[in-house]
């Protein structure tokens, strides 16, 4: 099995203002003259993490990476206003535009899973593949598994935590 690549750093990054007054975070990482790729973190509000570039390999792709509405380092941090699905795909087109990429490939987990289809529907002529791991479809079923209090994930959480407790309490 590929392990990450080694850890890269960005060559560039700055900031998008929108015309709501958001200021969206984004960074450059990897080949500048590589294949445009969109990191979609998840979330929402998680930003990105320390190590999403090891993703990618720095010489193939030019990495492209953004902290969605009120994440990370955009500005204002925890902001909700105008802070919808229907904003942050205006928001990836705004980058794909400001950026000058023709198409690009769509890196998504979990809700950024969910960014990169609906990105992908909204503008298909914009994206050359997608690439999707832990795919959240946001449906009620799946909000309903992730956070409900029974069944789903808790049933995980809670066999997790049994099994962890009979094996720190053995003697």
């Amino acid at each position: 099995m590929k392990r990450l690549y080694p850890d890269i750093g960005c060559y560039a990054s700055g900031y998008l203002h929108t015309q709501d007054d958001i200021n969206l975070y984004y960074e450059l990482s990897g080949n500048p003259d590589g294949i445009p790729v969109l990191y979609l973190h998840g979330g929402p509000g998680a930003g990105l993490a320390p190590n999403y570039r090891r993703f990618f390999d720095g010489n193939r792709y030019r990495i492209i990476a953004f902290e969605q509405r009120g994440c990370g380092r955009s500005k204002p941090f925890g902001c909700t206003q105008n802070n919808t699905t229907a904003h942050t795909l205006q928001d990836i087109r705004a980058l794909r535009e400001h950026l000058q990429v023709d198409k690009w490939v769509l890196f998504g987990g979990s809700w950024g899973a969910t960014l990169a289809l609906l990105a992908a529907i909204d503008a298909p002529d914009t994206v050359s593949g997608l690439i999707l791991r832990g795919v959240f479809l946001a449906r009620q079923e799946d909000r309903d598994w992730f956070l409900g209090p029974t069944g789903g994930a808790h049933s995980c959480f809670l066999s997790i935590t049994r099994f962890l407790l009979m094996i720190f309490r053995r003697p």
